[in-house]
């Protein structure tokens, strides 16, 4: 049980630590959010999933979207984190990032949208782009370097 809550504890200061270090363009209708590349580890550890959500939580209080994105954007990475973890035990762990891709371009650009007066569809785009970016490219190419490199067993 402690080596869980320190994995999930690690995942969570790595998460806020990148979104803090990308700050400029971690927040936002356009948006990179590097510290998305995490969302795959689910499929490496199920720890992941509450240092995600934690880590999210704790970056999206310094973000200025107040209790929507708080609440709503960490519920969002909940949520994708969970499926990550399904799809990649079920299907493929090179599919897990669509999980948070869809997710985050739906949802959180349901209320930025809202809290921003930018078009929704804008949002969706911009959202779905960087998060391929960074949950699909970087995720991608950290689970190469974790399992392929690193040959930890998934």
């Amino acid at each position: 049980m402690i080596r869980y809550i320190v994995k999930a504890g690690l995942v969570g200061a790595l998460y806020i630590a990148l979104t803090l270090v990308f700050a400029p363009i971690s927040y936002g209708p356009i948006q990179i959010r590097v510290s998305e590349m995490l969302t795959i580890l689910p499929v490496i550890d199920i720890a992941a999933i509450p240092g995600l959500f934690i880590g999210c939580m704790l970056a999206n209080l310094i973000g200025g979207y107040g209790p929507w994105d708080i609440f709503l954007g960490s519920f969002i990475t909940l949520i994708a984190a969970l499926f990550s973890y399904l799809i990649g035990k079920k299907i493929s762990p090179y599919l897990s990032p669509l999980s948070p891709i869809i997710l985050n371009a739906l949802g959180v650009s349901a209320y930025l949208s809202f809290l921003t007066n930018t078009p929704y569809l804008f949002i969706v785009i911009s959202i779905f782009i960087g998060e391929a970016i960074s949950a699909g490219g970087l995720g991608i190419l950290l689970y190469w370097l974790i399992v392929k490199r690193l040959k930890i067993k998934v």
